[in-house]
């Protein structure tokens, strides 16, 4: 299939389908005419095309109805691929549309208060009850928790195995008896992020997504379509958190000044670098699954915005933020509000989808091939790990 097929098949589409009519219902249409994401299986939201035409699709349909990628953005961008991956055919029917129409919002169930950064050292337990599983644990940092309907959920199944194994994944209902959601009051005021425990939570196994025993694998899937979720989102030229701070500059001539500019033209020049390393790296997810290459495209995300940020309320000589009244956040929102609420938020860009520290380390080790730092707990099993 190439660029003129798809256009074919977009404007058949829009004759059928009204952009101006009921939006759920033309999201709907979206999915099931396969304009979706173009490179899943045909009936999947797709058409099993290249993944690059689907950035025809989205010019195409620019002004149609679209989906909130704030809200959605964990069912978009992580729990999706990882269904794709290796869920049954039937899981894939079941949850796929609602999750990309923004019927059923999605969270992650990953981190721990005690297994942030080695998230292999998780302590929620999930045991077997005949058909079903039971859950005990407690999740934290759990962005959107308060507004979703499923979650993706990594669990300990077996403590006697070392840590890195006797995990196993599953779609965990948000709404079940015994799961309790408590807000985390950020920086900003607001409560985007969440703690949420999990009681005597009875999930059947028809939720488990892979074998027992082969979490870990399936969370990398997860992890590493989350860096890239992230880090290597599409972006046009002086688009992102750079149009704002290029903004200011031409609104405010009379404060800038020449080491000012210096540092702007680097900024909009790694701006660029990261840009255009992004293209290259959805160029190379056309050919599989995407790899730790990932974590270089958040790193620098994450180092960017929060240089541009910091750049943007100083040449303002303005914090511009002065309500940090708690709240409850119903949307992710990186680039809008004023510079001051960029500013607070893109601290969390340095910890959320995996800390600088722990991508560097993933960077070193899996595309440089630097040599892994030593590791005495691989083989000890993860009941005896000390805690």
């Amino acid at each position: 299939m190439n660029e003129a097929e798809i256009k074919e098949r977009v404007a058949a589409f829009l004759g059928e389908h009204d952009p101006g009519g009921d939006r759920l219902e033309f999201l709907r249409a979206r999915f099931d005419a396969g304009l979706a994401w173009v490179w899943f299986p045909e009936g999947l939201g797709g058409l099993g095309a290249p993944r690059e035409l689907q950035q025809v699709v989205e010019r195409e349909l620019a002004h149609t109805p679209q989906i909130n990628g704030g809200l959605q953005g964990i069912g978009l961008g992580m729990a999706a691929p990882t269904i794709l991956a290796f869920g049954t055919e039937e899981q894939k029917r079941r949850f796929l549309r609602p999750l990309w129409t923004g019927e059923e919002i999605w969270c992650q169930l990953f981190s721990e208060p005690g297994a942030g950064s080695d998230l292999a050292t998780l302590a929620t337990r999930a045991v077997r009850d005949g058909d079903e599983w039971v859950i005990d644990g407690q999740k934290v940092w759990t962005s959107g928790a308060h507004h979703s309907r499923w979650a993706i959920l990594v669990t300990r199944t077996d403590p006697d195995v070392p840590k890195h194994r006797g995990m196993t994944y599953f779609v965990c209902d948000m709404h079940a008896p015994g799961v309790e959601v408590r807000p985390l009051r950020q920086i900003t005021g607001e409560a985007e992020f969440n703690e949420v425990f999990l009681t005597g939570v009875r999930l059947p196994d028809d939720l488990r997504l892979g074998e027992v025993g082969d979490g870990w694998r399936v969370a990398q899937t997860t992890l590493m379509n989350e860096r890239v979720a992230i880090g290597g989102a599409p972006a046009r030229r002086g688009g992102g958190m750079v149009a704002s701070v290029v903004e200011a500059w031409r609104e405010h001539p009379e404060l800038r000044s020449h080491d000012l500019h210096q540092r702007l033209l680097s900024l909009w020049v790694e701006a660029e670098v990261t840009r255009l390393s992004g293209a290259r790296l959805r160029e190379q997810l056309a050919a599989g699954q995407p790899g730790p290459e990932g974590s270089g495209m958040k790193l620098s995300f994450a180092r960017l915005n929060q240089a541009l940020t910091g750049f943007d309320v100083e040449f303002r000589r303005d914090l511009g933020y002065d309500d940090w009244t708690f709240r409850r956040s119903e949307n992710v929102d990186f680039y809008g509000r004023g510079p001051g609420y960029r500013y607070l938020r893109a601290k969390g860009n340095s910890i959320e989808g995996g800390t600088s520290e722990i991508l560097r380390n993933i960077i070193a080790e899996r595309v440089l091939g630097l040599p892994s730092e030593p590791r005495v707990d691989k083989d000890v099993p993860w009941k005896d790990l000390p805690r």
